[in-house]
Protein backbone atom coordinates (compact mmCIF):
# COMPACT_ATOMS: atom_id res chain seq x y z
CA UNK A 1 0.00 0.00 0.00
CA UNK A 2 2.71 2.46 1.01
CA UNK A 3 4.85 1.62 -2.02
CA UNK A 4 1.91 2.09 -4.39
CA UNK A 5 1.08 5.35 -2.68
CA UNK A 6 4.69 6.58 -2.95
CA UNK A 7 5.17 5.77 -6.63
CA UNK A 8 1.62 6.91 -7.40
CA UNK A 9 2.61 10.40 -6.27
CA UNK A 10 5.07 10.67 -9.14
CA UNK A 11 3.16 8.63 -11.74
CA UNK A 12 -0.28 10.21 -11.38
CA UNK A 13 0.74 13.77 -12.30
CA UNK A 14 2.47 12.40 -15.42
CA UNK A 15 -0.53 10.15 -16.20
CA UNK A 16 1.67 7.20 -17.08
CA UNK A 17 3.26 4.20 -15.47
CA UNK A 18 2.84 0.61 -14.38
CA UNK A 19 2.93 -0.78 -10.86
CA UNK A 20 3.58 -4.51 -10.54
CA UNK A 21 2.76 -5.91 -7.11
CA UNK A 22 4.12 -9.26 -5.95
CA UNK A 23 1.57 -11.43 -4.15
CA UNK A 24 1.41 -15.22 -3.73
CA UNK A 25 -0.88 -18.05 -4.71
CA UNK A 26 -1.63 -18.40 -1.00
CA UNK A 27 -3.50 -15.11 -1.30
CA UNK A 28 -5.82 -16.92 -3.74
CA UNK A 29 -5.80 -20.41 -2.23
CA UNK A 30 -4.86 -20.27 1.47
CA UNK A 31 -2.86 -23.03 3.13
CA UNK A 32 -3.42 -24.11 6.73
CA UNK A 33 -0.88 -22.66 9.14
CA UNK A 34 0.06 -19.72 6.92
CA UNK A 35 -2.49 -17.10 8.05
CA UNK A 36 0.15 -14.43 8.72
CA UNK A 37 1.48 -14.90 5.17
CA UNK A 38 -1.69 -15.61 3.18
CA UNK A 39 -3.92 -12.82 4.47
CA UNK A 40 -1.53 -9.98 3.55
CA UNK A 41 -1.01 -11.54 0.11
CA UNK A 42 -4.79 -11.58 -0.40
CA UNK A 43 -4.70 -7.91 0.55
CA UNK A 44 -2.07 -7.22 -2.10
CA UNK A 45 -4.31 -8.89 -4.70
CA UNK A 46 -7.30 -6.82 -3.58
CA UNK A 47 -5.19 -3.64 -3.62
CA UNK A 48 -4.05 -4.47 -7.14
CA UNK A 49 -7.66 -4.82 -8.30
CA UNK A 50 -8.81 -1.67 -6.56
CA UNK A 51 -5.95 0.58 -7.73
CA UNK A 52 -6.12 -1.01 -11.18
CA UNK A 53 -9.69 0.28 -11.41
CA UNK A 54 -9.16 3.63 -9.71
CA UNK A 55 -5.99 4.68 -11.50
CA UNK A 56 -6.73 3.29 -14.99
CA UNK A 57 -8.41 6.49 -16.20
CA UNK A 58 -5.48 8.43 -14.85
CA UNK A 59 -3.00 6.54 -17.06
CA UNK A 60 -1.61 4.13 -14.48
CA UNK A 61 -1.86 0.36 -14.81
CA UNK A 62 -1.66 -1.70 -11.63
CA UNK A 63 -1.06 -5.42 -12.03
CA UNK A 64 0.33 -8.25 -9.94
CA UNK A 65 2.15 -11.55 -10.02
CA UNK A 66 1.22 -14.43 -7.71
CA UNK A 67 3.97 -17.06 -7.68
CA UNK A 68 3.77 -20.46 -6.07
CA UNK A 69 6.92 -21.91 -4.46
CA UNK A 70 10.00 -20.51 -6.18
CA UNK A 71 13.47 -22.02 -5.83
CA UNK A 72 15.31 -19.42 -3.76
CA UNK A 73 17.86 -19.47 -0.95
CA UNK A 74 15.07 -18.63 1.50
CA UNK A 75 13.00 -21.63 0.34
CA UNK A 76 15.98 -23.96 0.58
CA UNK A 77 16.80 -22.69 4.09
CA UNK A 78 13.16 -23.07 5.17
CA UNK A 79 13.16 -26.65 3.94
CA UNK A 80 16.47 -27.38 5.70
CA UNK A 81 15.00 -25.99 8.93
CA UNK A 82 11.96 -28.26 8.56
CA UNK A 83 9.39 -25.53 7.89
CA UNK A 84 8.10 -27.28 4.78
CA UNK A 85 8.82 -30.15 2.40
CA UNK A 86 10.10 -29.17 -1.05
CA UNK A 87 9.29 -32.63 -2.44
CA UNK A 88 5.66 -32.24 -1.31
CA UNK A 89 5.52 -28.85 -3.04
CA UNK A 90 6.87 -30.38 -6.25
CA UNK A 91 4.36 -33.25 -6.09
CA UNK A 92 1.53 -30.80 -5.44
CA UNK A 93 2.47 -28.72 -8.52
CA UNK A 94 1.13 -30.06 -11.84
CA UNK A 95 4.35 -29.09 -13.66
CA UNK A 96 6.23 -31.15 -11.00
CA UNK A 97 8.91 -28.58 -10.25
CA UNK A 98 9.49 -25.37 -8.35
CA UNK A 99 9.32 -22.05 -10.12
CA UNK A 100 12.52 -20.26 -11.02
CA UNK A 101 13.35 -16.67 -10.12
CA UNK A 102 13.86 -15.88 -13.81
CA UNK A 103 10.32 -17.04 -14.61
CA UNK A 104 8.86 -14.62 -12.09
CA UNK A 105 11.07 -11.81 -13.38
CA UNK A 106 9.98 -12.49 -16.97
CA UNK A 107 6.34 -12.33 -15.90
CA UNK A 108 6.93 -8.98 -14.22
CA UNK A 109 8.69 -7.66 -17.32
CA UNK A 110 5.81 -8.77 -19.53
CA UNK A 111 3.18 -7.12 -17.33
CA UNK A 112 5.20 -3.90 -17.21
CA UNK A 113 5.67 -3.88 -21.00
CA UNK A 114 3.58 -2.31 -23.74
CA UNK A 115 2.60 -5.84 -24.82
CA UNK A 116 0.40 -5.96 -21.70
CA UNK A 117 -1.03 -2.46 -22.16
CA UNK A 118 -4.64 -3.67 -21.95
CA UNK A 119 -4.16 -5.43 -18.62
CA UNK A 120 -4.92 -3.70 -15.34
CA UNK A 121 -6.31 -4.80 -11.99
CA UNK A 122 -5.27 -8.40 -12.61
CA UNK A 123 -2.85 -10.68 -10.81
CA UNK A 124 -1.13 -13.26 -12.99
CA UNK A 125 -0.71 -16.67 -11.37
CA UNK A 126 2.79 -17.89 -12.18
CA UNK A 127 2.41 -21.13 -10.32
CA UNK A 128 2.97 -24.23 -12.43
CA UNK A 129 -0.75 -24.99 -12.12
CA UNK A 130 -0.81 -24.76 -8.30
CA UNK A 131 -4.15 -22.91 -7.98
CA UNK A 132 -5.85 -24.91 -10.74
CA UNK A 133 -4.94 -28.16 -8.97
CA UNK A 134 -7.66 -28.85 -6.40
CA UNK A 135 -6.16 -31.86 -4.60
CA UNK A 136 -4.23 -29.95 -1.91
Amino acid sequence: FYCCQAVGRSMLPRAEGVIVNIASVTGIKPIEGRVSYSVPKAGVIALTKQLGIEWARRGIRVVGVAPAVVETDMVRQGAEQGHFDIDACVQRTPLRRLGQVEEIAESVLYLASDEASYITGETLQVDGGWVAYQLF
